[in-house]
Parts: C-alpha cells; sequence; structure tokens
C-alpha cells in the first residue's frame, strides 16, 4: 500500500539511485566474505588513543567545553582553518583561512558545489570514470556530463579541447591516484589542462583525498598551484580558476565526517551560505577534538605510519594479480591512494564475474557504475587498504579463480 508522499516526489529524484557500492556493502556482511569494495581506511591505523586523549583535554577545560558543545560558525573551527592553511601553503597553494571552509566530510562539500553552481541540465565535464560520488551528488541537481575517456596518464588531454568547446559549467578531477582506476595525472599534462581550462573559460575543481599517500615517485604540484602559476605568468587577471578539495578522512578517521574546500572568498561566501541551509555548521566537537589530534606535528607522524602500511599492501595486491589472474587481464600500477583498476578481456562482464565472485566470498566494485554515460562492463575496481596482507593474498586468489572460470 502507497503513501501520500509515492506521488509528491521531487523530479530530479528520477536521476537520483542508490550507491552501487553502498549496495553492495550490504552483501559482503556476511561471515567470510573478503570485500575488495569499499574504500575504507584501515582501522588499525585509526589513532584511537590520540582521539581519546584530545577528548579528554577539550572537555576537562571548561572554556574549550562550552565551545565544543556548542553551535559554530559556518565557516568552521577557525585555528582548524589556519592549522589547514599552513599545511595546504607548504605544498604551494598560497591561502589564508579565510579561503577555507569546513565541510562535514567531502560528500557534503561537492553536494554544496551543485547546490551553487549546478543549473537543471548544466554540463559538467569529467573523467570517464569517474568518482560515483560526485556523479550521485551533482545528479540530484540534474546535472549533465560531458566524458572524456582515460588512460594510464589519466584524463586523456589530447581529447579535452573538443569537449572543453561544448561550454561545461566546471571540470571535475582527482589528479592524484584517481578513484577509481589509481591513476596519476603527470605533470606536463596538469600544465596543459590548466593552460586548455584558460583558453575556453572553463574553472576546475580538484578533489585531493589521497594526496598525502604516495608510495613512490615524486609529489607533483596541485593543479591549483599550477592554475596560479600560469596566470602570474601570463600576466592573468583572473585568479583562483581552480577550488581544491580534501579531506580528514584518509588520513585520521572517516567517522568524524571532516573534509575542506579551498576557494577564493567571494566562493566561500556562497557556499557559506549554501551550508547555512544544510547543517548549520559541521561538528564542532568534532573540529576541536581533530584540531588537538592533528596539531603539534602528530599528522605527519601518523600519515607516514599509513603510507608504510598502505604500501605493503598494495605491493601484495600486484603481486598476487600476478600470481592468480589469468593471461589478458591487465591492472594499473598506482603509486599511491587506495584503489587499482582491473580491465578483463573483451565480452567477460565484471558483473557477472562480481556474482560468481560472491559465491566464493569474495566482492569488488563493478567498474561500470563509474561511468556517467555507461561503458566499462569489463572493469573492476579492487580497495588494497582494508584489509591484511594475508587476506589480501586470500581474497585475489578466489578471485583469480572466478576469472579463470568465467574466461573459459
Amino acid at each position: 500500500m502507497q503513501s501520500l508522499w509515492e506521488s509528491r516526489y521531487a523530479q530530479r529524484m528520477n536521476g537520483m539511485k542508490s550507491s552501487a557500492i553502498r549496495e553492495l556493502l550490504k552483501v559482503v556482511a556476511q561471515p567470510g566474505m573478503i570485500s575488495f569494495g569499499g574504500g575504507y581506511p584501515a582501522p588499525e591505523v585509526f589513532p584511537v588513543k590520540q582521539f581519546s586523549e584530545a577528548c579528554e583535554r577539550v572537555l576537562s577545560d571548561p572554556a574549550k567545553a562550552k565551545m565544543a558543545m556548542q553551535y559554530g560558525p559556518s565557516e568552521g573551527f577557525l585555528p582548524l582553518r589556519e592549522m589547514i592553511a599552513r599545511h595546504t601553503n607548504r605544498f604551494g597553494i598560497n591561502i589564508t583561512a579565510d579561503n577555507v571552509l569546513i565541510t562535514s566530510g567531502s560528500q557534503q562539500a561537492l553536494d554544496m558545489l551543485g547546490k551553487v553552481f549546478v543549473n537543471p541540465g548544466d554540463h559538467i565535464l569529467v573523467e570517464s570514470p569517474t568518482y560515483l560520488g560526485a556523479l550521485q551528488a551533482w545528479n540530484a541537481y540534474q546535472a549533465e556530463y560531458i566524458t572524456v575517456g582515460s588512460d594510464e596518464n589519466g584524463i586523456k588531454v589530447d581529447e579535452m579541447e573538443e569537449a572543453l568547446r561544448r561550454g561545461p559549467k566546471f571540470m571535475y578531477l582527482l589528479p592524484n591516484f584517481q578513484n577509481p582506476t589509481g591513476v596519476t595525472i603527470p605533470l606536463e599534462n596538469r600544465r596543459k589542462i590548466v593552460e586548455l581550462a584558460d583558453r575556453y573559460g572553463v574553472p576546475i575543481v580538484e578533489d585531493d583525498p589521497y594526496g598525502q599517500l604516495r608510495y613512490e615517485g615524486d609529489h607533483i604540484p596541485p593543479i591549483s598551484v599550477l592554475d596560479d602559476i600560469i596566470r602570474r605568468e601570463q600576466g592573468n587577471s583572473n585568479t583562483g580558476n581552480a577550488i581544491y578539495m580534501s579531506t580528514f578522512s584518509k588520513t585520521l578517521a572517516p567517522g568524524i565526517r571532516l573534509a575542506w574546500i579551498i576557494a577564493p572568498t567571494s566562493v566561500i561566501t556562497r557556499l557559506v551560505q549554501a551550508k547555512q541551509g544544510m547543517d548549520l555548521n559541521t561538528s564542532t566537537f568534532n573540529q576541536y577534538v581533530a584540531y588537538e589530534v592533528a596539531s603539534g606535528g602528530f599528522l605527519d607522524e601518523h600519515i607516514k605510519l599509513i603510507r608504510k602500511i598502505y604500501h605493503e599492501r598494495r605491493d601484495v595486491m600486484l603481486d598476487s594479480l600476478s600470481e592468480h589472474m589469468p593471461a589478458g587481464v591487465k591492472w594499473t600500477h598506482p603509486e599511491g591512494g587506495l584503489f587499482l583498476w582491473v580491465t578483463l578481456p573483451e565480452g567477460c562482464n565484471s558483473g557477472e564475474v562480481l556474482k560468481k565472485a560472491i559465491e566464493e566470498k569474495v566482492a569488488f566494485v563493478s567498474g561500470e557504475s563509474f561511468h556517467p554515460h555507461g561503458g566499462g562492463e569489463n572493469t573492476m575496481r579492487l580497495n588494497f587498504s582494508f584489509q591484511n596482507p594475508e587476506t589480501i593474498n586470500e581474497g585475489i586468489s578466489r578471485l583469480g579463480k572466478v576469472v579463470r572460470q568465467m574466461l573459459k
């Protein structure tokens, strides 16, 4: 029996679907299942002791406790914003706290960008495949997508110009260890992207949740830095054409739901207006505690630990794929991040592989979900951060067995 609400959904709901990843997580919760499906950090790297001590410091100080338990400014806790600005300046993005807006996770940041910038029918230029959460956020605002394919160097720069001629509202990129493919855009390609974006007057949203989780190779300047450098070299009066996003979810813990947007102050003002209509402010208590944990040099040392653990797990997965996957199966070699991307031979549907894999108690995310216009039926995303090395070996062994059977 239907309620009266069933005929009252907004039209935008027609374009909204449940996350394939979240739906998969319901299936894989059964005992004995090895899941490479989620983008979960390893729980053993969560700084539980430091959070416990930080909570005690905040709550035992009457002045801090009163402020931490109260409503806070929509922009976020000022000392935390100042710390983020100092940390970001080290990578060449010259900002102050006025350019930083704290959000309740990166997903809220994406939703806010949609709320502020996207009208029904507006086009957004994205890689294909791209981050599923961004598509979910902007589908709610009835966005349409101009897609550009990707390869081992990320988005195909030589195909971007045609897409930019169509006049997208902005482009969305994950230059470092992209979700889902794990690939990184090289420096020269980043320069070309900035130059093309400037030529066609298209701003850039740079999403960088994994940038500090590099296991090999050299640091590459963010697109936001290159945008600033190139504009100064050209004497361009326009500045701040790249919005930068990042998060504590991968370096502290996702449960605290803390992320941030870095943008020109005029854009921050508009985003704050949007946030005030969403949740007024991100949890004040969480911000106070995260600041207590991350300040004083702890975060830098903690990231070194995370890199060490994830580096080992990435290597274990790469070695296990080499051992257990049949000929014709290919995969990316991410220099950092949480994911790698597997491509099966043409005609082998990863959705069908997933059904058989679940029977063998191993799960992944089928690649088709990450393509706005379909495609990628023979691809899959594997997460290597969550499972320990022994479990990774066992899971890839099971998955390799299923793939070999499907290719017979």
